[in-house]
């Protein structure tokens, strides 16, 4: 489970820091509920995007260190809602769109369109004015902006059962995680014999 409650420099770190101590895990749950947004959507798909494609073993029996390093291999579940905005969409909308994992929530803000600091006044101040839409690269549709991000699969988290403690958004994203597990298990790398020299 990786929370990131926006998407600046700091969130950054907090998904260095969280991420890279877990990336050998079976599944992964990110929540982007609430998340205010940033800039930072980019980095994290790449990361995300890692493949192993062959694994570094030495002659300890069973252990093996894949390359590319901290590539995760599991199932991933990204959780949003109402209160999701901007870059927080933008990545939800990016996970989607490249099959990295299962968007699960509610629709979220439509506030995809990104601001600039570029409108500069007289006095020194900055008029901030949303200039940049997204639209996608398969299907040249503008996205996000006024519309917002659509769960793959739609979880009310009803603000009485909130208050008691209960997440019913978290549960079905963990419900989905073990299901894809039990459907397709992690793959099991086993080094072959060494050659006789």
């Amino acid at each position: 489970y990786l929370r990131l409650r926006a998407m600046g420099s700091a969130d950054l770190a907090t998904f260095a820091r969280e991420f890279y101590p877990i990336a050998d895990r079976e599944g992964l749950v990110i929540d982007v509920r609430g998340n205010s947004g940033g800039f930072v959507d980019s980095i994290l798909i790449e990361k995300l995007l890692r493949r192993t494609w062959a694994l570094w073993s030495n002659r300890v029996p069973g252990t093996r260190d894949p390359n590319m390093h901290s590539a995760f291999l599991g199932p991933i579940v990204v959780l949003i809602d109402e209160d999701t905005y901007s870059d927080g969409e933008t990545f939800a909308e990016g996970i989607k769109r490249l099959g990295l994992g299962t968007v699960i929530g509610k629709r979220t803000s439509g506030a995809g369109v990104w601001l600039t600091d570029r409108n500069t006044l007289s006095d020194g101040g900055i008029a901030r004015a949303a200039e940049l839409g997204v639209f996608g690269a398969s299907d040249g549709a503008w996205m996000i902006e006024g519309t917002g991000v659509s769960p793959d699969i739609e979880v009310d988290n009803p603000p009485r059962a909130a208050s008691r403690g209960e997440d019913a958004q978290l549960q079905a994203g963990i419900e989905h995680l073990l299901k894809a597990l039990a459907a397709k298990p992690l793959p099991q790398f086993k080094a072959p014999p060494y050659p006789k020299m």
